[in-house]
């Protein structure tokens, strides 16, 4: 679901939609990008004061003060006006402590809120979606999540086989540590996080263990995470298939093979053997073009849990997906007319990945021609080895002549878009300086039938309770 799409804000109407029409249904937040999108938030001037009722709420009342004195300016920042930036992810290995507890105080604050928002006004179960590829951040993400009461975390987009003993360990408020690795090498750099460090006084707040989903797009992958290989425990899986929005797995085997649009070709390899899945004894839910009545109910048929669903919630009112581009993306869908693409070089991460087709945003040719490449975001960045043998950071959609000071290649850079920014842009939070107003970047599955069975024409809209609706069949009385 991106970068602020699936906010709080959607996450908590589909809790309340779950809890009003008495089905089971679990509200996710996107936790990529809660840092900048925090600080983004309040230097619009958090019009609404909700950001601040969260602050206020925060365990830690020093660090949420430091994080207003900072960015939050009481009046919405002009449109004109560049976006301070954040910390980046080198700051969290950085010799100067300084950098680097600012930087986890953002991170467990900026989790914490979004949370926190999501879990108000209902008693429904609110989960998290994060990328494993960003490593260096899941010690604090996660823990600003439990100082929440999340009920579920939610990992893909690699082996989150880290993540079920982090969230065993930091339950009891013990010392955790994360493997992240370096690029062309087999050692890997370790991130420590102590949550006693961040209190005062020894006090420290008791905490719930949440549910762990791994979303994997094979058995194998299930069964080793699942095995006494993994350390802690894994509650269930989400089976991601390749038509799922966002970042896919790539195709099984020694060679992918491409369409005529430069697409990975997807096989019977890639076909996840599902009772293979279920004889681990875990619940499993299924995802990848499965938002409709119709599909919910072959998932349970399939011996699934139920289903996992982005497309169609990423297209409603409560989305965070900026208003022109939903309406935009609506009306084409409204008419079958709106195209997804797999790109194995959008993503910084060397993952395949999904792009929406609109002009305007980054899948034009000309739009992304036209942009300067920039990495001022920097979340999606590998770490490497310098000459020296320091340890560095770098990224395929910074400009290139760094890139390739830094070891990278030519073939590695190209067409690669900084989904950092972009992803930004689209949730209506885009950078504005002196290299011009970031374009933005779509991202949704292939899938997108049920937007005709939702409105009644073209201009229409639906909201997350008629989506829930639509899924479970429930017929209003």
């Amino acid at each position: 679901m991106g970068v602020g799409i699936s906010n709080w804000r959607l996450a908590q109407a589909v809790a309340i939609a779950g809890e009003r029409l008495r089905v089971p249904i679990l509200g996710v937040v996107s936790g990529t990008g809660a840092e900048i999108l925090l600080t983004r938030r309040l230097q619009d001037g958090d019009p609404d004061g909700l950001l601040r009722r969260a602050l206020e709420a925060f365990p830690i009342p020093a660090i949420a003060q430091r994080i207003l004195d900072k960015y939050f300016v009481n009046v919405k920042k002009p449109g004109a006006t560049r976006y301070r930036l954040t910390p980046k992810l080198g700051d969290v290995i950085s010799p100067d402590p300084a950098r680097r507890r600012e930087f986890i105080e953002l991170s467990v604050c900026a989790n914490f809120v979004e949370v926190w928002l999501g879990k108000q006004g209902h008693n429904g179960p609110i989960g998290v979606n994060t990328l494993e590829k960003i490593q260096t951040l899941h010690p604090f993400r996660i823990y600003g999540q439990m100082l929440a009461g999340v009920d579920y975390v939610l990992e893909g987009a690699g082996i989150p086989d880290q993540v079920p003993q982090i969230l065993d360990r930091l339950v009891d408020q013990q010392p955790v540590s994360y493997k992240v690795d370096v690029a062309n090498a087999r050692e890997k750099l370790v991130v420590e996080f102590d949550p006693t460090e961040l209190f005062p006084g020894g006090y420290l707040p008791k905490l719930q263990r949440p549910k762990f989903l791994a979303i994997v797009a094979s058995s194998l992958l299930a069964k080793v995470l699942a095995s006494h290989r993994t350390p802690g425990y894994v509650d269930g899986f989400v089976i991601e298939g390749p038509t799922a929005g966002g970042h896919n797995a790539p195709p099984r085997g020694p060679k992918i093979q491409y369409n005529e649009l430069a697409e990975p070709i997807y096989g019977e390899k890639d076909v996840v053997d599902l009772d293979e899945v279920a004889s681990l004894g875990r619940p499993f839910w299924l995802a990848g073009s499965y938002g409709s009545p119709e599909k919910l109910q072959e998932a349970l048929a399939a011996g699934a849990a139920g289903i996992q669903v982005g497309t169609i919630f990423a297209l409603c009112e409560q989305s965070g997906l900026r208003p022109d581009l939903r309406r935009e993306i609506v009306k084409r869908a409204f008419h079958g007319k709106f195209e997804v693409r797999t790109s194995m070089t959008a993503s910084p991460t060397g993952f395949p990945f999904k792009v929406g087709v609109l002009s305007g945003t980054l899948s034009d040719p000309a739009v992304y021609q036209e942009r300067p490449r920039r990495c001022d975001i920097g979340h999606l960045v590998e770490f490497y080895r310098t000459k020296d043998g320091a340890v560095g950071t770098r990224c395929p959609a910074e400009p290139m002549k760094a890139f390739i000071q830094k070891g990278g290649s030519v073939e590695r850079a190209e067409g690669t878009v900084c989904l950092c920014n972009s992803l930004f842009a689209t949730a209506g939070y885009q950078q504005v300086d002196k290299l011009g107003e970031e374009p933005p970047g779509i991202t949704l599955g292939d899938d997108t039938s049920a937007v005709p069975r939702l409105i009644s024409d073209e201009c229409g809209s639906y909201t997350a309770e008629e989506a829930v609706r639509f899924l479970f069949q429930v017929v209003v009385e």
